[in-house]
């Protein structure tokens, strides 16, 4: 299907939205993301002759059915539809329309999403498996098992400055979604592994005569690393430590969670140390050692 421009009155409520996102302070990568999303509203809208203040409810409707019709995810079309929410709700703030449309249209009820979970066998054979002698594999080995040990996001990895580990008191600083700043305790396995990237890894890779970096982790070059970077880094180690693929870093921060309510943590404390906003977000865990005790059932007794 071609593609079609949209008229001027879409290019302009469109450039409207992103200014109002910008005035609010929206990082750069979610304004990228909503105006990417909208943009495909206006397109589907243009072959229509569809305005931006002509669309009501029944048209976003068809809309939304369009994008599963084009193999689009219950979670992808929720997102969408919360990018056009954010569109006409600024459209009325700035009382370009009495009532958003957008208003009256549901999102479709996303699955439910059980994370992959390695066990802690697995978990020790991919970390060990990083024979942690080159500047890169003391990276690598430390990175990862301070992944898990406090169960970080791959954004959370990569904006790690030097002044966030707490040595003596082996915690970190962690700054999260939303801004949150929460402090996480690690085990004595991942601070042996920082302490000698530290010693003999990190030195080899800050770049002599380059500005400081005050990133912990840095990458050949002596530069703060990408979240692309941990991924494809991560994928090499779990490739040698002959696991099944799809092992991301929050497989890792999945693992480090139900490891902790498998040994008896509460789930407040998981969520604090995970930085979850709310206790829903945190009970998805729940559903994955409800699964796992189900076939721990279904396997050992005799009248199951």
């Amino acid at each position: 299907m071609d593609e079609i421009s949209p008229p001027p009155s879409w290019a302009d409520a469109l450039r409207g939205f992103d200014r109002a996102l910008r005035a609010h302070g929206m990082a750069e990568k979610t304004r990228r993301a909503y105006g990417t999303d909208l943009e495909q509203l206006a397109e589907w809208a243009s072959r229509s002759g569809l305005e931006p203040k002509g669309i009501g409810p029944r048209e976003l409707r068809r809309y939304a059915a369009v994008l599963s019709e084009r193999g689009a995810s219950k979670s992808t079309v929720a997102r969408k539809l919360a990018a056009v929410r954010s569109f006409y709700r600024q459209m009325v703030e700035r009382g370009e329309l009495e009532a958003s449309p957008a208003d009256l249209v549901a999102s479709p009820k996303r699955d439910a999403y059980l994370p992959r979970v390695l066990r802690p066998g697995e978990v020790a054979q991919l970390l060990e498996r990083i024979p942690a002698a080159t500047p890169l594999e003391l990276r690598d080995r430390a990175m990862f098992e301070l992944a898990y040990a406090a169960g970080l996001r791959a954004e959370e990895i990569v904006n790690l400055d030097l002044t966030d580990p707490d040595a003596d008191g082996e915690e970190l600083r962690v700054q999260g979604k939303g801004g949150r700043t929460r402090i996480v305790p690690a085990g004595e396995l991942a601070w042996k592994a920082l302490e000698s990237y530290l010693d003999r890894g990190r030195p080899a890779l800050a770049v002599e005569g380059a500005r400081v970096e005050p990133a912990l982790f840095l990458s050949k070059t002596g530069q703060r690393l990408s979240t692309s970077d941990v991924r494809r880094r991560l994928g090499l180690w779990t490739r040698r430590a002959a696991l099944a693929g799809g092992v991301s870093p929050h497989t890792l921060r999945h693992s480090f969670a139900t490891h902790l309510l498998e040994g008896g943590a509460d789930l407040r404390s998981i969520q604090e140390l995970l930085g979850h906003a709310t206790i829903s977000t945190t009970q998805t865990y729940t559903r994955v050692e409800s699964k796992r005790l189900k076939r721990a059932y279904a396997q050992a007794h005799p009248r199951a």
